[in-house]
């Protein structure tokens, strides 16, 4: 078949490569430049854990780790890296909560997960307020990935593995024939003829199709860079990857790097953003940020801000991904909706969205099937 791959984020670039290894003729279409500074999947970090309360997800990457470790493998440098994930929890960790879901989860399954108190808090992980968090547990199978670079990876393997990329180019409309989906329409006027057209364009993905507005919408998630002037203070082991409240704040964060940045995100429930529209982080933001820091981490709270940005989600009406030909339309496949939580995945994510594209079977591929929308609002994941 000849594919159309409409965005080259980590849902498309991932697909386009598998699409290609299976041996389907690609053109992989991104404005670019690549990876582009606006998707999603581009910053310095992106968490990767098992740590869900819906066991679909824990399964998944359950399985996923391996492929991040052989990643690390092929390319000869770790991309990944395995440091663990502190979860904490203002008060003590009780049944319904995330906290206590994702724990017990993980004990019945056998993994190495350690509960920590207020004290062993103060202790283990001393740049934590103390008694700022009072339960909480450390698991070590979990991490994060240089994303960006990640990507970057990706593209050079699509364009060395033979998908044509079309970098630089927009895609102003989908190719309408009869009966079928038969394409795309450039900005300039050109038609890239397709069997199929695989729109994986994350927060745009709405913009071009705006039959998906009832379902999928783009919010905007604020990050801050820090810089402190002791990098190994805020290094694993004292200072893994973290989620602060995750279940009711939002709060997460990565251990420094080498030049001293610390990234701390929040992950909520954000606020509507076209993805063209000027992303400008508010002074409000920098201090909701430093209110939280205060409390929890005192010593970051005056520490200078390198860099900040906007992060669009593309939401899914319930969190999870939308994988699946669009009904009323042959020959469009949309695989988009990773609501803040579809990075972790990247390496099973080609695979899964290329079997759905081929409609193969795939154990995972009727929860992220078309569905219509509720009024029910996106859970956490």
């Amino acid at each position: 078949m000849k594919i159309v791959v409409v965005g080259a984020g980590i849902f498309g670039i991932t697909a386009a490569l598998e699409l290609r290894r299976r041996g389907h003729a690609v053109s992989l279409c991104d404005p670019g430049p690549l990876p582009h500074p606006h998707a999603e999947s581009t910053d310095i970090s992106k968490v990767v854990r098992m740590d869900y309360a819906d066991e679909l997800y824990m399964d998944w990457m359950e399985e996923t780790f391996s492929s991040w470790l052989a990643w690390n493998a092929r390319w000869g440098e770790e991309l990944y890296h395995e440091v663990g994930f502190l979860v904490l929890a203002r008060d003590e960790m009780s049944p319904g909560g995330f906290e206590h879901t994702c724990f017990t989860a993980l004990q019945s399954r056998g993994h190495t997960v350690v509960r920590v108190d207020a004290a062993e808090i103060g202790r283990r992980f001393q740049p934590w307020s103390a008694g700022g968090y009072r339960d909480g547990y450390f698991n070590p199978r979990a991490g994060w990935a240089e994303s960006g670079r990640v990507v970057a990876r990706l593209v050079r393997e699509a364009r060395d593995g033979g998908v044509e990329l079309r970098e630089g180019t927009q895609v102003a409309a989908l190719a309408e024939g009869e009966a079928r989906i038969r394409g795309v329409v450039l900005s300039g006027g050109e038609v890239l003829s397709a069997d199929a057209v695989l729109v994986a364009a994350g927060a745009w993905t709405p913009v071009l199709l705006p039959h998906l507005r009832d379902r999928l919408w783009a919010t905007a998630q604020t990050v801050f860079h820090f810089r402190v002037a002791e990098p190994a203070a805020y290094q694993p082991p004292r200072f893994p990857v973290w989620a602060a409240g995750i279940g009711d704040d939002g709060w997460y964060g990565f251990p420094a790097l080498a030049d001293g940045t610390v990234k701390v995100a929040n992950h909520g429930v954000g606020r509507p953003l076209h993805p063209d529209a000027e992303r400008l982080v508010a002074a409000a933001d920098e201090a909701h940020f430093r209110s939280f820091l205060q409390r929890a981490l005192p010593a970051l709270a005056d520490a200078a801000v390198v860099a900040s940005r906007l992060c669009l989600y593309s939401d899914s009406f319930d969190g999870d991904f939308l994988i699946d030909h669009d009904p009323e339309r042959p020959g469009l496949v949309v695989a988009c909706g990773g609501s803040g939580h579809g990075f972790k995945f990247a390496p099973a994510l080609g695979a899964t969205i290329a079997d759905v594209v081929e409609r193969r079977p795939n154990p995972r591929a009727p929860r992220f099937r078309w569905r219509a929308a509720t009024d029910e609002r996106a859970h956490r994941k």
